[in-house]
């Protein structure tokens, strides 16, 4: 496989790496000076990776997948006047193989044939997460799951500082990891969304604190099968040792008998158990913790909906907990535990119908979660780009709460061949014509829901976008 498109720009160089691989240790930055290194994905990651590796004395190649005219020319313009070389439109195999070390941004693949091949020549191949676990000075919380994971991560750095502390909020949720890893790093805590395909070329991540929300069906089309994920998920506590915190949601299946022999362990669940350190008892959080302390949490004022959100605020207290944060504090952050955009997100009422935008909810187990936790009956919007599953628990979920489906994207005849016969349905072009139809099906006192169940890259840039759109065709109606 010589290129994977036509190349825009390649080096001139076709000199044999280095002989001597880079070495990689845990709390020492990786020795590259006058090596090659190629950073796969000219995104915000690939960019910090890129200008940390030439800082440290490395020759940097950055390969892009879209052509150069999806970028900024001053950005890119600037990055050359560095000394970074940038080949877009594709991926040149001398450019992966003559390389002394690769750095993966989050959506390259592992196992894009030429970082096998790549692997298979020794060659080190590590994601951006990975270069930055060898830079980073400052300790982690890292939140996993595959739901709920932003709005957990976010909660979380708003209590830190909220208890006076200084802490960033990013990893795969907004800023990369490497960004404030190239920085001066003065928080107190990197709080870090983390995702499995992170996880997958960070072998060296150890958190101090690690949560798994949950474990459910997704990104079938990148693994394996589904218990190939769930390894993925559980290698969050891989490294972890003594006085590291493991957080688990007990209730889960994938995680109640998952003990990993380093971490303290603290698990979660809404109902009573002998092995939970936390549950819900009339309204309030109950803690029995290890160290025989006992405690309570009030949520008379927590206004989210849903069971899942209930699970998330256990998280978010136990998390708390583990790295010292004061009661009081906690407290206060549990009373203004708030939804994020586009995370059942209430956008508007018109003519009686009120309007959620939950374009987060990427797979089906998360839309089955937004089925259950609006106010029925629904007219649901669905649909995008598939990721492997199928939609009958969508079905199961929403026979007796969804009054009509309608169905967009590509995966809208995957979806409406499990939904035809047990839930009314129609198809829309676009996302604007399918709110508009939503709102003529409607009946006052109904729920139009977003809630896609599939990726947003088959017609939007992101989730984000994707809400975007809704939420201004919602506007729209009330504008006539």
């Amino acid at each position: 496989m010589e290129m994977e498109t036509t190349m825009q720009e390649h080096r001139a160089s076709e000199t044999d790496r280095s002989e001597t691989p880079v070495r990689m240790k845990l709390g020492h930055p990786p020795d590259v000076q006058g090596r090659k290194a190629t950073v796969a994905g000219l995104g915000v990651s690939g960019i910090a990776s890129a200008r940390w590796l030439l800082q440290a004395g490395a020759q940097v190649t950055i390969s892009e997948i879209r052509p150069l005219e999806a970028f900024d020319p001053k950005l890119v313009a600037e990055l050359r006047s560095t000394g970074i070389t940038i080949e877009a439109g594709g991926h040149l195999k001398e450019t992966f193989f003559q390389a002394d070390l690769i750095v993966l941004s989050p959506g390259v693949p592992l196992g894009m044939p030429l970082c096998v091949g790549a692997r298979e020549k020794g060659i080190p191949v590590i994601g951006e997460m990975e270069l930055a676990a060898h830079i980073l000075r400052t300790p982690v919380i890292a939140i996993t799951g595959t739901n709920g994971k932003s709005t957990v991560t976010e909660c979380v750095g708003e209590l830190l500082r909220g208890a006076g502390l200084k802490a960033f909020v990013g990893g795969n949720l907004g800023t990369p990891l490497m960004t404030y890893a190239i920085g001066p790093q003065t928080d107190d805590w990197v709080v870090a969304e983390v995702s499995s395909f992170q996880l997958d070329t960070s072998p060296s991540f150890r958190p101090r604190a690690a949560v798994i929300l949950n474990i459910t069906p997704d990104h079938l089309d990148r693994y394996a099968d589904f218990n190939a994920y769930i390894r993925s998920k559980h290698t969050i506590a891989r490294n972890q040792g003594p006085g590291d915190h493991l957080i688990l949601n007990d209730a889960d299946p994938h995680l109640a008998h998952f003990e990993p022999a380093g971490p303290a362990i603290l698990r979660y669940g809404i109902d009573e158990t002998e092995r939970r350190h936390a549950f819900i008892r009339d309204r309030v959080v109950v803690l029995h913790m290890p160290s025989g302390i006992s405690t309570r949490f009030s949520l008379a004022s927590f206004a989210l909906p849903g069971r899942h959100n209930l699970e998330n605020v256990m998280a978010v207290i136990l998390t708390a907990l583990a790295v010292g944060i004061p009661e009081a504090a906690i407290q206060k952050a549990v009373d203004r535990f708030r939804a994020l955009p586009n995370r059942l997100e209430k956008v508007g009422e018109h003519n009686g119908v009120s309007f959620y935008n939950d374009s987060k909810a990427t797979n089906v187990d998360a839309a089955v979660r937004s089925i259950e936790s609006v106010p029925a009956p629904i007219v649901l919007i669905a649909g995008g780009r598939h990721k492997g599953s199928d939609y009958r628990a969508l079905v199961e979920a929403g026979e007796k709460r969804i009054r009509h489906a309608i169905l967009i994207g590509e995966a809208r005849e995957l979806i409406a061949a499990d939904f035809s016969g047990r839930i009314s349905l129609s198809t829309a072009q676009t996302l604007e014509e399918a709110v508009e139809e939503a709102a003529a099906r409607a009946k006052p006192g109904d729920t139009v829901l977003l809630a896609p169940a599939c990726s947003s890259f088959d017609m939007f840039s992101d989730y984000a976008h994707r809400g975007k759109v809704f939420r201004e065709a919602v506007e729209a109606l009330s504008h006539g």
